[in-house]
């Protein structure tokens, strides 16, 4: 983050003589590299999806050779009631031919023999089906109890999320109708604000009314500092027609009006100055038509981006 101010006071040093290609270039690498950090909490969020669909997957197999043991468990226990009644049954004849003759004993006690050794090798059978069924289920049990609680931290996030984005509803109500919107989507807080809000033609610097609405933001995040946030700088595709040496480019103009944001969201001394990121966008994402003044007045904006952090939950998913 040392790293991220400094580059920001550079650029706005180098900014108020003639910002160099060396300047242009860096700005370009910064933009590329936090475009690679927002692919990569959007892949992060995608893989927590897929291992909950490969946790229920896995869950629905051991449920099915659960399924599987208790039958033939079942099974067995249904031949040791059938073996142990004819033991009963040999053990009567027995009984009654010990009388007549010891060469029928003596039958009578080889197939009783055979019938007992028959008997203890079911019931080692069926002892070790038991051990491999209670194996299952404790498996099947843990798994379930470790996707409930993924579940619950995920179900808790979006609630946070859900909250938070209630809060700045709140806090910003006064702004509504003046160009600023809060939304909640792919699991994060938007917060958009148009530049007739925030800056006049041509200019990074904050006006009072713009002002007002991001100390109220600030004061938002110095509550939830775990947040991390990212200020994305936006305009149309019109070409930058300011003073020359000052700004270069649309690149430049976003970059130093995404600054300006962090600048003040900064100047909250609860606010976690290692959560925030500027970022310039410069003309690349607009959200409506460059055809007509009203889709380039939505265009020219700031974005302020809220993410929760996901430390808990990697954690958890390393564990399985």
């Amino acid at each position: 983050m040392i790293k991220k101010i400094s580059l920001s006071l550079l650029v706005l040093t180098l900014a108020t003589s003639c910002v160099s290609k060396k300047i242009y270039n860096e700005l370009e690498n910064k933009f590329a590299e936090l475009k690679k950090e927002n692919r990569k909490i959007a892949d992060e969020n995608e893989e927590l999806a897929k291992t909950k669909t490969q946790l229920e997957n896995d869950a629905a197999t051991k449920k099915a050779a659960f399924d599987k043991l208790k039958a033939e468990h079942d099974k067995l226990q249904a031949d040791f009631v059938v073996s142990e009644k004819s033991l009963k049954t040999l053990q009567a004849s027995y009984a009654a031919l010990e009388k007549n003759s010891n060469e029928s004993l003596q039958s009578n006690m080889g197939k009783n023999r055979e019938l007992l050794a028959q008997l203890e090798a079911k019931e080692k059978a069926l002892a070790a089906e038991q051990a491999k069924f209670n194996k299952t289920k404790s498996d099947l049990a843990d798994n379930s109890k470790r996707l409930s609680e993924l579940e619950g931290m995920m179900a808790a996030k979006d609630a946070s999320m859900k909250k938070l984005k209630e809060t700045l509803s709140k806090a910003l109500n006064s702004f509504e109708g003046k160009g600023l919107t809060v939304e909640q989507k792919n699991g994060k807080v938007y917060v958009s604000m148009e530049n007739k809000l925030l800056f006049s033609s041509g200019s990074w610097a904050v006006g009072v009314e713009g002002k007002k609405a991001v100390v109220e933001v600030a004061k938002v995040l110095g509550d939830n500092p775990e947040i991390s946030v990212l200020i994305e700088g936006h305009t149309d595709n019109d070409k930058f027609a300011g003073a020359v040496g000052q700004i270069e480019n649309n690149w430049d103009l976003s970059t130093k009006r995404a600054t300006a944001i962090v600048n003040i969201l900064g100047e909250n001394q609860k606010v976690n100055k290692q959560n925030l990121t500027a970022a310039g966008r410069s003309e690349f994402s607009p959200i409506a038509p460059n055809t007509n003044p009203e889709g380039k007045a939505k265009n020219r904006r700031i974005e302020i981006i809220l993410t929760p952090k996901l430390d808990e939950i990697s954690k958890m998913l390393n564990e399985f």
